[in-house]
């Protein structure tokens, strides 16, 4: 059976960069599209649906932050963040609009190769076949194999990663989590590679997502001073 060869746009007005992350990419035997400014960014969108993004904060005209958004306005492509600030605050935003993951430059161009990787397996692999692995809490019902979840029988959009993080606590129910657990296991990760704080603003993007109260939280409960929990 054929397979679909996976697309990835990489925004970034440093050639070297974009050279670099293109060549691991292609290894991989993905397409890659790369633009170096904001501006063509948008319109090449606008027109085309990629698998995935890889996309500089910093960028020249229209700024990564405003793809961002403009990509989460309009559906739930993947989305991996360059940057080379240090401040946390940058990353937490980005988190916060609808971002996957980020990477921090200078970076290793085979850990964002591996991400990228995972991301798309993640997204196209369906292990059960539709219908079955459903996770049914009542209002709340979590389809593995569609990659859907839904509140009242109403689909809620979420984001690969939003998804991948509901369904490994959903699927453990009372099972508390720490943040780094759920690094290794949503991101393939690490506390070394990777910000805790990741999982925390994925949690509050969730909780907006799915809870009929965020601040009085039904489903994704805080275990204080160890990580979450899924009460079903």
């Amino acid at each position: 059976m054929a397979t679909t060869t996976p697309q990835v746009l990489v925004v970034d007005d440093e050639p070297m960069v974009r050279e670099v992350v293109a060549r691991y990419l292609q290894r991989d035997g993905v397409r890659v599209h790369e633009l170096d400014d904001g501006a063509a960014a948008l319109a090449w969108l606008e027109g085309n649906r990629p698998d995935l993004v890889v996309l500089d904060i910093m960028l020249p005209g229209v700024d990564g932050l405003a793809i961002l958004r403009s990509i989460r306005a309009s559906g739930d492509v993947p989305v991996v963040l360059l940057t080379a600030r240090t401040d946390e605050v940058d990353r937490v935003v980005g988190l916060e609009l609808g971002a996957d993951d980020y990477v921090v430059k200078p970076f290793s161009p085979r850990e964002l190769a591996a991400r990228v990787r995972n991301m798309l397996r993640r997204a196209s692999t369906s292990p059960v076949q539709p219908g079955s692995g459903v996770l049914d809490f009542g209002t709340l019902r979590i389809d593995p194999a569609a990659r859907e979840a839904t509140v009242g029988g109403v689909p809620v959009t979420l984001t690969p990663k939003e998804f991948d993080l509901l369904h490994v606590l959903a699927r453990s129910p009372r099972q508390v989590f720490s943040r780094s657990q759920l690094l290794e296991l949503v991101w393939e990760s690490s506390a070394d590679f990777q910000d805790p704080a990741t999982v925390t603003v994925h949690v509050g993007r969730l909780r907006q997502k799915i809870e009929p109260d965020p601040d009085r939280p039904r489903w994704i409960v805080t275990a204080w001073g160890v990580g979450y929990r899924f009460e079903p």
